[in-house]
């Protein structure tokens, strides 16, 4: 992928140009966190990885400079807050801003998929699962982030599995 345009992609456009050992990684960005998720090789599973406190950009470019090597990404899937009326707000703006200024000191390529409801869904699960409050607490924005990538990586299994040709019998 071209590193030189600081375009949003699709996640599948993500994944169609990135070298096949290359991860992609989740992210649930919240007005004093910023949970992190990361795929597999193989873009099937997302699996959380940690929560940073969210601070200035400069920092925070510097702790995912490091994971991005340490996971070997090719491209950042990040959750869009929209609506629930399918409405943009002033969080999807902000939203945008952050991660062009994050693609911008990264270059590396950045999509969105929408966040609806992603931590909702995740606390219910952590409720189902009998977690205590504070455990919650520790883990929901990288779960929601890896919730938000999950989506993500099944729209592109989606999308390759449609564009395959059918094998011949």
């Amino acid at each position: 992928m071209a590193t030189d345009k600081l375009n949003f992609y699709s996640p599948s456009q993500l994944a169609e140009n990135m070298n096949e050992s290359m991860r992609l990684l989740g992210v649930d960005l919240g007005s004093k966190t910023i949970g992190l998720a990361v795929s597999d090789p193989s873009l099937k599973i997302a699996s959380p990885i940690t929560t940073l406190k969210r601070s200035k950009m400069s920092s925070n470019a510097t702790e995912f400079s490091k994971i991005i090597k340490d996971y070997q990404i090719g491209g950042i899937v990040v959750g869009l807050p929209i609506n629930m009326d399918g409405t943009e707000g002033p969080r999807v703006q902000a939203t945008r801003d952050w991660s062009l200024d994050l693609a911008k000191i990264l270059i590396m390529p950045v999509a969105f998929w929408d966040e609806r409801l992603s931590t909702v869904a995740v606390e219910r699960m952590m409720l189902k699962a009998d977690m205590t409050r504070s455990r919650r607490a520790l883990k929901i924005d990288q779960a929601a982030a890896a919730y938000i990538l999950q989506g993500a990586l099944d729209n592109i299994g989606m999308q390759s599995s449609r564009n395959q040709t059918p094998s011949t019998k």
